[in-house]
């Protein structure tokens, strides 16, 4: 008999633990990577040994600065060609890989080379944000104690997740974010058996970023009013074209990162070979240079001009993307704020000069094209809305933010298929969930697809009178196995064909004095999920069904047919759904 299931296990009692020590390591080690990307920049643009922040924006270097990113390349490729390979790209996707493919078994050496990789390219000038590392970095801990424990796979995917989570936490002061991109991009699930843990680990990582740094927004923002309903629409209206834009953003990345694989040298020299254009684009414009939080938050307070924007936008976008398209290590989400924030920001301009009675504010639109671009890009919806609102704080924005991010993830699932953050492991022929539904095997039960109409042998029934009947060639005795229950209607066991017809066996033998096997049953209000794990764990196609009070009389049989064919209602559903859209289309095309 399976067990049913229940939503939690005492055993996520233990998770629970492990992730709040999760959350408040990832959140010191956040602040580790933020003074190691802090000293890198200091030694590498000002020459002073320091932990204090500092913007490569404000270097006196001159010309010399074009070097300097690409010193940082060649550390970063020395370090992926005799360290780890894993530490190239922006960390999400790599982790992802992990957990789909790997059983969520990070290598223990990603704990340190991916944060010290990150903070020598970040920090040599690398136009990327500390949050890809440092999710990463934070996942690969969670993995590592995950392995430390012996965990499931399943448990070691959540510990993979808490950390993760934790760690963006300790970065910009989002749990709630943090939670929702690990649903989105690391879990693939909504269980409250791996929430719980990951909610745990925010918290945490969330008290100590209280307690060290404050509770102040990442990117604080002025007071905004509250949109009226054309404006309202504006902001959705350019949510679509910023996701449009996010199509175009993703191809371009891998289209370079195409370009890269064909150049004659090896791998280890693309990341100083973008740091070139690193180096090159950071003279002319020096906002493009490291991770540019200050940036972001310009954008939304309004502080930049028209032209600025435009120079900015443009000059982040070839700076990040080539340096990406190398290989090198570092984070995506602060480069797509900027380039999106930037778009929205022009676009509100624009709308406010054209028409200035549509009550457009530049800052929302800045705002939403900061998340809408990120919803394109990644399809992790929730997590840019909930993102944009905790960092800035404003709850004027958050209907804005959620109609235009809904439309740029739209035009982005109708545009491609994969996004930035998959398209890397679908080329190797990984699979991505993107689609969390319920269950539908967990919502039937056993009674509702059951074959109740079951032919069953008598414990009191002579074997002489059974191969009779098996032999007469009625359809309904060519199963290969049979239960068999006593006068009451109880279940006994099991008896094979085989065993029936082995003719050892005496015809006035009674079938309750064979040697039956042991019934493999379930319950007829189990599910049928519950049912086909017990099918895998006993190896067999077939389980008896049996009532639920005692003592539990035969019911019927469940077999893997039954299961299959239980799907039927589902499948007619999507087809009678996909043909009243066809018949739709049809009429359209008719009428012109």
């Amino acid at each position: 008999m399976p067990q049913r299931s229940s939503l939690v296990e005492p055993r996520v009692l233990l998770l629970c633990l492990v992730a709040v020590v999760l959350g408040v390591c990832a959140a010191f080690i956040a602040q580790l990577l933020v003074s190691l990307i802090s000293l890198v920049t200091n030694a590498a643009f000002f020459g002073r040994w320091s932990t204090q922040d500092a913007s490569p924006a404000a270097h006196q270097l001159g010309a010399w600065v074009i070097v300097v990113p690409v010193v940082g390349g060649l550390v970063v490729g020395l370090m992926a060609r005799w360290g780890s390979r894993a530490i190239r790209g922006h960390g999400i996707p790599e982790a992802m890989e992990q957990v789909l493919l790997n059983e969520s078994k990070i290598p223990a050496r990603i704990t340190f080379l991916k944060p010290v990789s990150s903070a020598v390219a970040i920090g040599t000038g690398g136009p990327f944000g500390a949050e890809g590392p440092i999710i990463a970095t934070g996942g690969a801990l969670g993995s590592f104690l995950g392995q430390l424990l012996h965990v499931t796979g399943d448990e070691r995917k959540v510990l993979l997740a808490a950390g993760a989570a934790g760690g963006m936490t300790a970065i910009f002061g989002s749990p709630v974010a943090a939670v929702i991109l690990t649903v989105e991009l690391l879990l693939f699930e909504l269980r409250p058996r791996s929430l719980i843990p990951v909610a745990m680990a925010v918290v945490a990582a969330a008290g100590v970023r209280y307690a060290t740094v404050g509770t102040e927004p990442v990117f604080a923002m002025p007071y905004v009013d509250e949109p009226g309903l054309v404006a309202l629409a504006c902001y959705v209206l350019l949510g679509a074209a910023i996701g449009l834009v996010s199509v175009g953003v993703t191809r371009a990345v891998y289209a370079i990162e195409d370009a890269f694989a064909k150049l004659p040298v090896h791998w280890m020299w693309w990341p100083a070979i973008g740091g070139v254009v690193v180096g090159v684009v950071g003279y002319f414009a020096p906002l493009t240079l490291g991770v540019g939080y200050t940036n972001i938050e310009d954008i939304v307070a309004g502080h930049f001009a028209v032209g600025a924007l435009a120079f900015l936008c443009v000059m982040k976008f070839i700076s990040w993307s080539i340096a990406l398209g190398s290989g090198t290590s570092g984070g995506t989400l602060a480069p797509l704020f900027t380039i999106g924030g930037a778009l929205g920001a022009l676009a509100g301009f624009g709308m406010v000069a054209i028409a200035p009675g549509l009550g457009i504010d530049p800052r929302i639109a800045g705002l939403v094209g900061m998340a809408a671009i990120f919803a394109g890009a990644s399809r992790a919806l929730l997590t840019s809305v909930v993102f944009a609102f905790e960092t800035t704080q404003q709850a004027h924005g958050l209907l804005p933010l959620l109609g235009g991010c809904a439309a740029a993830y739209l035009v982005s699932a109708l545009a491609m298929r994969n996004t930035i953050m998959t398209e890397k492991i679908a080329r190797r022929g990984v699979r991505v969930p993107t689609e969390y539904a319920a269950d539908y095997l967990e919502q039937v039960l056993v009674r509702d697809a059951a074959t109740r109409d079951v032919v069953s042998l008598r414990t009191s029934d002579e074997l002489g009178e059974v191969r009779r009947l098996l032999a007469s060639g009625r359809t309904e005795y060519q199963h290969q196995g049979f239960p068999v229950v006593d006068d009451a209607g109880v279940v006994r066991g099991v008896v094979t064909r085989r065993g029936l017809l082995d003719p050892a066996e005496p015809n006035i033998r009674r079938i309750g004095d064979m040697r039956l096997r042991p019934p493999v049953v379930v319950h007829e209000h189990h599910s049928l999920r519950e049912a086909a794990d017990h099918m895998v764990a006993e190896d067999i196609g077939r389980l008896v069904v049996v009532g639920v009070d005692a003592p539990h009389p035969l019911v019927g049989i469940l077999t893997r047919g039954d299961i299959l064919s239980a799907h039927r209602k589902r499948l007619k559903g999507a087809r009678e759904g996909g043909r009243h859209i066809r018949i739709r289309e049809a009429i359209r095309r008719y009428t012109g």
